[in-house]
């Protein structure tokens, strides 16, 4: 049973470091949009914001005054239910409200939370505000993947930051860890947090297989590079193929050859790769036809969530073999927060683990993730199965 005083600091922790995060940036860099799946950092300080305002303060706070009446048109993401919103593509043309502005609105917001939060609360904003510290959690990881992908595309490619380490590095060697036939349990069972799509813990029957003790390298995937592997259609599925055809795309993201050498952006700048580090910034397309060449295949969100008591994780998010779809007896919660997972249960493919810029205290075994298979700017990577 989580105390009132814990879910304060918890509260005021989160809210303290998604500005923190901004620190480096300097104003410009606030409201660029490169492409439509980024969202300026700017967005993302007012839309954490104003969930906490619609989800909890409109709700729970008697004579509560909206900071501005515009801003839910503003910094709504995509909750039909609460209304009309600026388009997606559009939040990069967002030059107002100004930053300044949007950080008046957090700390507003912030203040009239902690007024709210000093007296006794019910079991269901306690529910509500774990889910808003939470959605602001995956709004940092965001942040920082965006930041990286609005930088990695400037022509100068700015450091971020000297002192952010993206790359976790490991010589251990790659081993085989075997996995008994057997019916196992899937799913969240705890009493501490999860999202709604962890939930439905059941039953699955796995079948014998191996799963490697580590991720993908960056040495085994310019060995795939190197071998063609862009260029051999057996490899790719059909959309896949389809996708490379039109992107041209022959490396992951942020990769570069310089005078022979492979080179990579990172929040530190442009340096070298390191080849014991894994793989990342790779679509599921890439990682599917990476593991046809080395002829194995991606684990299933089960098979990895099986065995990932006996192996390392947590540097990036891992592409799975499954289709993102509800558990058994899932049901979407009523309202707007019903939109939160649910809608999302098509087109998209499981990513299981966590990456380096992912908070420590949101991660857990359980812990769905999802993408389309096109996508290559969050931290994503693999690990081989067969």
């Amino acid at each position: 049973m989580i105390t009132t005083q814990t879910l304060v600091a918890l509260f005021l922790e989160t809210r303290q470091k998604t500005e923190s995060l901004c620190k480096p940036l300097e104003i410009e860099d606030y409201v660029v949009q490169p492409a439509i799946d980024i969202s300026p950092p700017k967005w993302h300080l007012g839309h954490t914001t104003w969930f906490f305002e619609e989800f909890i303060l409109k709700h729970y706070k008697s004579n509560y005054q909206l900071f501005h009446e515009d801003f839910a048109f503003v910094f709504n993401s995509y909750y039909e239910t609460l209304g009309k919103r600026v388009v997606r593509s559009d939040r990069g043309n967002l030059s107002r409200p100004g930053v300044a502005k949007v950080y008046d609105y957090r700390h507003y917001v912030t203040n009239e939370m902690k007024e709210l939060l000093k007296s006794d609360i019910s079991k269901e904003l306690e529910e509500v505000l774990l889910i808003g510290i939470h959605h602001e959690k995956q709004h940092q990881e965001l942040l920082m993947t965006d930041i990286k992908y609005i930088f990695g595309n400037n022509p100068l490619l700015p450091k971020y930051s000297t002192d952010f380490s993206e790359n976790f590095v490991s010589d251990e060697e790659t081993k085989w860890i075997s996995i008994a036939e057997g019916v196992y349990e899937i799913g969240h069972n705890s009493n501490k947090f999860c999202f709604d799509n962890e939930l439905g813990r059941h039953k699955v029957f796995l079948h014998n297989y191996h799963i490697a003790s580590r991720e993908v390298t960056n040495s085994d995937y310019i060995d795939f590079i190197e071998a063609d592997g862009y260029k051999d259609f057996n490899l790719w599925h059909a959309d896949g193929w389809e996708w490379l055809k039109q992107t041209q795309i022959t490396q992951p993201m942020y990769w570069h050859q310089i005078d022979g050498e492979w080179h990579h952006y990172t929040l530190k700048g442009l340096l070298k790769i390191d080849k014991n580090a894994p793989v990342c910034h790779i679509s599921y397309y890439e990682a599917f036809a990476f593991a046809q060449w080395k002829k194995c295949r991606l684990p299933t969100e089960f098979e990895w969530e099986a065995a990932q008591s006996q192996f390392k994780w947590g540097n990036r998010w891992e592409w799975t073999e499954s289709s993102y779809l509800p558990y058994p007896g899932y049901t979407k919660a009523p309202g707007a927060i019903g939109e939160y997972n649910g809608k999302f249960m098509v087109n998209q493919k499981v990513l299981r683990g966590a990456s380096i810029v992912s908070a420590a205290d949101h991660i857990r075994p359980t812990y769905r993730n999802f993408f389309q298979p096109n996508l290559r700017w969050q931290y994503t990577g693999l690990r081989l199965a067969k």
